[in-house]
């Protein structure tokens, strides 16, 4: 009993360390031309933030329906797999459900991994405003 517990305990840890692990922000790097060199970094950086803006405001994202679907998707895969572990051993009912709680987990943890990239429009978005205002990207980090 007690290793279930620490089981039950110890995969939402790991998923929430993970999710916020995959919240940081990326940005663009900006080259140090002229234009750069001429308003400073904190200019720069409250131009990045608008731009950003800007394009949360005219990309649609669908980052929370892939997270969804991968979960889904992680969790079917699971049973099937848990369900043939749990005819090998005896237990049916209980390989399907370990083995799509299992495939559930590493699905959220790839669609939340996927989710923190940012999408290539988004990004073509945020370069261009960030040219239009004299800047130069040069890539993401």
């Amino acid at each position: 009993m007690r290793m279930g517990k620490t089981v039950t305990f110890s995969i939402p840890l790991i998923v929430a360390a993970i999710f916020l692990g995959g919240c940081a922000s990326q940005g663009p790097v900006l080259y140090p031309n002229a234009y750069l060199k001429k308003v400073g970094e904190e200019q720069a950086q409250r131009d990045v933030a608008d731009c950003k803006r800007l394009a949360d405001e005219y990309v649609r994202s669908n980052e929370g329906a892939q997270v969804a679907k991968s979960t889904a998707a992680g969790g079917a895969g699971g049973a099937v797999v848990g369900t043939a572990v749990g005819a090998v051993t005896g237990d049916i009912g209980r390989g399907a459900g370990v083995g799509a709680v299992a495939g559930a987990a590493g699905g959220l943890v790839r669609g939340v991994s996927k989710a923190s990239q940012p999408d290539p429009v988004y990004k073509s978005f945020v370069n261009k405003c960030l040219r239009d205002k004299g800047y130069e990207p040069i890539g993401w980090k």
